[in-house]
C-alpha cells in the first residue's frame, strides 16, 4: 500500500470520526437540552411590553407610562420598503430558508477561526426572534444551539410574516423605543408610513447597535451604515438608480421627540395612572392597557392657558421680583469700562439679534458659549423661556436665549410696567430705564416666542387650581392642580384643603330656604360682636367693605356677599340645623366647625370638593359623584375597567321626592331600563347610543323649587352683584359665587349653567395673604371667565323650568313684604307657595279724577 493510499484512508477514517463524534455531540446535545426548550405555540399569545397610555374622552392621546415606548404593528401595516431595507441589512433571504442560514453560521465560523473573535453570530431573523423571546444574550454555544433548535421549530409553527411581525415588534432600537412604530415616533416625530426611504434605511440600520449607530448618539457612524443598507437595496434591485442617489443625498434628520401627546394634562394623567396601578398593579405599566378618561380636550387646553394666564396677570399687578439668580461674567473682562463690559465693547449695530447664534459677531460668541450650557439646563415653566441678559441700551436690553440665539425686549415689552415688588400689597416706583430693572448677567423668564415676539415676564409665586364637572353625572371635564406639573406635582385641585369663605355661603343660604325664610327675608347687616365659646377669642367679624347696609333681603345679601348677614342667617337657622344635611353636596358633616365662622367658609376644601357641591344646584338637586375614568381597554381592545356613574335623568317621569339621606355608595341603584330586549350597553357606548336611562339613577336630595330659587340668586351674583365681570360672555344662563377669606389668603369662583359647573381658586401654597386689593372677582373669577369662554362656546343657552309650587310676586325690595299696587320699586320675587306673604291692604290713596264716582277696589293691570 503506497503512502498516498494510506494517507486518504487515514484522512477518510478521521473524517468520518470527526462526522460520527460531532453528530453523537450534536444529538446528545439535542437530547439534553430539546425537553428544556419552551413550546412554540406561546408566542402566538406572546404578550408585548406595552406602555399605559391615557387618553381624553376624544380619544387624544394625554399621557404615557413604561419603561418602554412601543407600539405594535401588524405585518400588513409595515412599508414594505422597510421589510426590504431590513432584510437587506439582516436577513437577504429570509424567505427562502428554514429558520437557519448555513452561509450565515459558516462565515461566523471562519471569521472566529481567522480572527479568534466573534464578528457576527450568523443569526437568521428567526433566530433573533427565538433569542429576544427565549434566550439570554449571553454568546456562549449552547445559547447558540438552543438559538438554531428554537428557531427550527418556529418556522414549522408559525408563517413567515408572523415570524417578521413578532421582529419588529421586539428589538430594541435605542432611546427607549421598542418596536419600529415606537423607533419612528422616537426619531422622527411621525408614523412610519411617513417616513422617507432614507429615514426607513436609518432605522432598518438600528438593530445592528441602536446605542452606538442610532442617529442622535452617532450620526456620522449612523450614516455609514444607512448609506450601506442602501447600497445593498440598490444591489439586490430593491430600489431603483435615482432613489438610492436621492435618498443617499438627503441629511440626517433625526431628532429626539419625546411621547408624541395631543394634548397637556400631566395633573391628570397623574390620576389615571394612580387609578391603573391600583387596579392592575404594576403590570399597567407594560401590559399595554388604555385609559379613557371624560376629559374635553378643548377645555382642557383651555383650562391649561387660563390657569397660567390667570396667574401671570395676577403676577404683573405685584411687581418684578428680579432675577432667578446671576450668572458669572467672563474672565479678564473690563468690568469697569462699560456697563456693557460683557460685549467686548461691541457697538449696537454689531450685535446681531437674529435667532441663528452663528450670525453673532465673533466678540459676542464667547459670551453665547459661557451661558447657554446653563440656560439650556433650566426648566421651563409654563411656557416661560429663560433667558439672560447681555447687552443694555436706555430702554430695552438684547438677552440670550437657550438655543444661543438673542432677542431684543423693548420699553413696552414688559419693562415700562415692571415696578419692583416691595410686598403683596406694595410697589416700588415705576422704572425709567431699563437698568433699573435687569443687570448684565440677569436671569430671567419671557413670554411670548421667536414668531410673535417676546415679553419681560416671570415664574409667579402665587398657585391657581380649576376643575370642571358634568352636573348631569360629575364627568371631570377638565383639571389643572397649579401653574406646571414639572415645578409642584401637587395637584391643588383635589388635594389643597383651603377655606372657601364666601364659595361656601350658598349651602348657608339653601340650609336657610329650607327651613322657612324666603329670599324676601330681612336680615341685619350691622356689627356685631360674638363671645362664641367655640372660637378662641372675642370675635368681631366684619363686611369685605367695612360698611353696613341695616336691613336686607336674603337675596341681596347673597349677591353683594355680606358677611354678618350670612352669621345671622346661621344663628338664627341653627348651626345644627344647617350642618344636617350637608351630605348631600358631598361634605362630611362631622368635619364641619360647629360655631358660626362655618357662615364665612371656615372649614377647609378642595376645589373638586366645592365644585361637586355647586352640582347640586347646577342640575336642579341631585347629587353626583364626580369621576374620571370613563373605560379601560386591554392589549387586546377588551374592557376591563367601565364607569357606570349616577346619571340625572331629568326626563324620566319617576314621580319621585328629594331624599335626604346619606348617600351609601354600596347602594344597588336602579337603572331606568329594564326592558329584556333593550341593546346590550357596550354596544350602545361604540355606537353612541347612551342616554341618561341607561345608567343608574342619581337621587334628588334637594327640593326642585329651593334649587330653582338658589339658583335665581346666584344667577343675581353675576347679573348684579360680586361675580359681575361674568357678564362679559353675554350669556344669561350662568349663575355662580365669588370667595375670598380673611386676609386676603384664598379667592374663589365657583360658576355653572346647566351644562358645566367650574371652579377655580388662587392663592400662596404658603396661606399667606395675597394682597389686600385682591378679591374672588378680581384674581379668581377672570380664570372661571377665561376658561367658560372656551367650554360655552358654541352651545345654547338654556332656561330652566319652573317647577311647579313656584309663586313669583312683586314685593317691596326695602321690606321684602309683598309690594303695594303700583309701587315703582316694587321687584319681583320667587316663593314657595307656602311661604308666599301676606297681602297687605293698600292704605295709599288713588287719584281719581271723578270724586263722585264709586271708588276702585282693585287695579285690573
Amino acid at each position: 500500500m503506497t503512502i498516498k493510499k494510506r494517507f486518504l484512508i487515514v484522512s477518510l477514517w478521521l473524517t468520518l470520526a470527526g462526522t460520527g463524534g460531532t453528530l453523537c455531540v450534536l444529538s446528545g446535545m439535542y437530547l439534553i437540552l430539546s425537553p428544556q426548550l419552551p413550546s412554540v405555540d406561546s408566542l402566538r399569545d406572546v404578550k408585548l411590553q406595552t406602555p399605559l397610555r391615557v387618553y381624553s374622552a376624544d380619544h387624544k392621546l394625554l399621557a404615557e407610562f413604561g419603561e418602554k415606548r412601543r407600539t405594535p404593528i401588524k405585518f400588513n401595516n409595515i412599508p414594505q420598503s422597510y421589510v426590504d431595507a431590513l432584510l437587506a441589512a439582516e436577513d437577504d433571504d429570509f424567505f427562502e430558508h428554514n429558520g437557519v442560514s448555513l452561509k450565515g453560521l459558516m462565515r461566523a465560523a471562519s471569521q472566529l477561526v481567522l480572527t479568534g473573535r466573534r464578528a457576527s453570530g450568523g443569526s437568521t431573523i428567526t433566530m433573533q426572534v427565538a433569542r429576544n423571546y427565549y434566550l439570554s444574550r449571553r454568546k456562549t454555544f449552547a445559547r447558540k444551539f438552543n438559538e438554531i433548535l428554537l428557531a427550527l421549530r418556529i418556522e414549522q409553527e408559525l408563517s413567515k410574516e408572523e415570524i417578521l411581525e413578532l421582529y419588529v415588534n421586539i428589538i430594541f432600537l435605542g432611546n427607549r423605543a421598542y418596536g419600529i412604530n415606537a423607533a419612528s415616533q422616537v426619531y422622527y416625530g411621525k408614523p412610519l408610513d411617513q417616513l422617507s426611504l432614507a429615514q426607513i434605511a436609518m432605522l432598518a440600520g438600528l438593530p445592528k447597535g441602536p446605542s452606538t449607530m442610532n442617529p442622535i448618539a452617532n450620526p456620522s457612524r449612523a450614516l455609514l451604515r444607512r448609506d450601506w443598507i442602501l447600497g445593498r437595496m440598490l444591489s439586490l434591485g430593491k430600489i431603483e438608480q435615482n432613489n438610492y442617489s436621492l435618498a443617499i443625498a438627503e441629511p440626517v434628520s433625526a431628532s429626539y421627540h419625546n411621547s408624541n401627546l395631543d394634548v397637556q394634562a400631566p395633573y391628570i394623567a397623574e390620576m389615571a395612572r394612580a387609578k391603573a396601578i391600583e387596579l392592575f398593579g404594576l403590570e399597567a405599566y407594560t401590559d399595554g392597557y388604555k385609559v379613557f378618561t371624560t376629559i374635553n380636550s378643548s377645555m382642557q387646553e383651555s383650562a391649561n392657558l387660563a390657569i397660567v394666564n390667570g396667574l401671570l396677570t395676577y403676577d404683573l399687578r405685584h411687581g418684578y421680583r428680579g432675577p432667578e439668580q446671576s450668572l458669572t461674567l467672563l474672565p479678564n473682562m473690563p468690568g469697569d469700562e462699560a456697563a456693557n463690559a460683557p460685549l467686548l465693547n461691541a457697538s449696537e449695530s454689531e450685535i446681531d439679534v437674529e435667532p441663528e447664534p452663528t450670525t453673532q459677531p465673533l466678540d459676542f460668541q464667547p459670551l453665547v458659549d459661557a451661558w447657554q450650557d446653563k440656560l439650556k439646563s433650566l426648566p421651563t415653566y409654563g411656557d416661560l423661556t429663560p433667558a439672560a441678559v447681555a447687552y443694555i441700551e436706555d430702554t430695552a436690553f438684547i438677552a440670550i436665549l437657550p438655543d444661543g440665539s438673542t432677542t431684543k425686549i423693548d420699553w413696552d415689552q414688559g419693562i415700562s410696567n415692571a415696578k419692583a415688588y416691595v410686598s403683596e400689597s406694595r410697589l416700588g416706583p415705576s422704572p425709567k430705564s431699563a437698568a433699573d430693572v435687569v443687570s448684565l448677567g440677569d436671569v430671567i423668564r419671557l413670554s411670548g416666542n421667536t414668531e410673535k415676539g417676546y415679553s419681560l415676564s416671570q415664574v409667579p409665586n402665587a398657585q391657581a387650581a380649576l376643575i370642571a364637572l358634568a352636573p348631569q353625572n360629575g364627568a371631570i371635564l377638565s383639571l389643572v392642580g397649579g401653574f406646571d406639573f414639572n415645578q409642584s406635582h401637587f395637584n391643588r385641585a383635589t388635594q389643597a384643603k383651603r377655606q372657601p369663605g364666601s364659595n361656601f355661603k350658598p349651602f348657608i343660604y339653601n340650609a336657610a330656604l329650607e327651613n322657612g325664610m324666603t329670599a324676601a327675608s330681612i336680615i341685619m347687616d350691622t356689627p356685631i360682636v360674638f363671645d362664641d365659646a367655640a372660637l378662641e377669642s372675642t370675635w368681631r367679624p366684619k363686611n369685605s367693605s367695612g360698611k353696613f347696609d341695616g336691613p336686607t333681603r336674603l337675596r341681596e345679601a347673597l349677591y353683594r356677599s355680606r358677611n354678618l348677614v350670612s352669621i345671622r342667617v346661621l344663628r338664627e337657622v341653627g348651626i345644627g340645623n344647617t350642618i344636617r344635611g350637608m351630605h348631600r353636596f358631598g361634605f362630611t358633616e362631622d368635619e364641619l366647625p360647629r360655631d358660626l365662622s362655618l357662615a364665612l367658609g371656615s372649614h377647609g376644601l378642595t376645589p373638586l370638593d366645592v365644585a361637586t357641591g355647586y352640582a347640586v344646584f347646577a342640575n336642579g338637586g341631585y347629587q353626583v359623584q364626580p369621576y374620571l375614568i370613563e373605560q379601560i381597554l386591554d392589549n387586546t381592545g377588551n374592557t376591563v375597567y367601565e364607569a357606570l356613574p349616577l346619571t340625572v335623568c331629568s326626563d324620566c317621569d319617576t314621580g319621585e321626592t328629594f331624599s335626604s339621606t346619606p348617600f351609601d355608595p354600596d347602594e344597588e341603584y336602579p337603572y331606568l331600563s329594564d326592558d329584556p330586549f333593550e341593546i346590550p350597553f357596550e354596544l350602545k357606548r361604540l355606537l353612541g347610543l347612551l342616554s341618561p336611562k341607561d345608567f343608574p339613577r342619581a337621587q334628588r336630595v334637594l327640593d326642585e323649587r329651593v334649587a330653582y330659587i338658589i339658583n335665581s340668586m346666584l344667577r343675581d351674583v353675576i347679573q348684579r352683584g360680586t361675580g359681575v365681570r361674568a357678564k362679559v360672555l353675554g350669556r344669561n344662563d350662568l349663575a355662580g359665587k365669588t370667595g375670598t377669606t380673611n386676609g386676603p389668603v384664598d379667592t374663589w369662583f365657583s360658576g355653572y349653567n346647566s351644562d358645566i359647573v367650574a371652579t377655580t381658586w388662587l392663592g400662596f401654597d404658603q396661606n399667606t395673604p395675597i394682597g389686600q386689593r385682591e378679591f374672588g372677582g378680581k384674581a379668581a373669577l377672570p380664570i372661571w371667565i377665561d376658561f367658560m369662554r372656551t367650554a360655552l362656546d358654541g352651545t345654547q343657552e338654556k332656561t330652566r323650568v319652573q317647577p311647579e309650587g313656584i309663586i313669583s310676586i312683586k314685593i317691596d325690595p326695602e321690606t321684602g313684604e309683598r309690594a303695594h299696587t303700583g309701587d315703582p320699586d316694587a321687584e319681583f320675587e320667587y316663593f314657595r307657595v307656602e311661604n308666599v306673604p301676606p297681602e297687605k291692604e293698600d292704605t295709599s290713596p288713588l287719584f281719581n279724577p271723578y270724586e263722585n264716582e264709586e271708588r276702585l277696589t282693585e287695579e285690573l293691570f
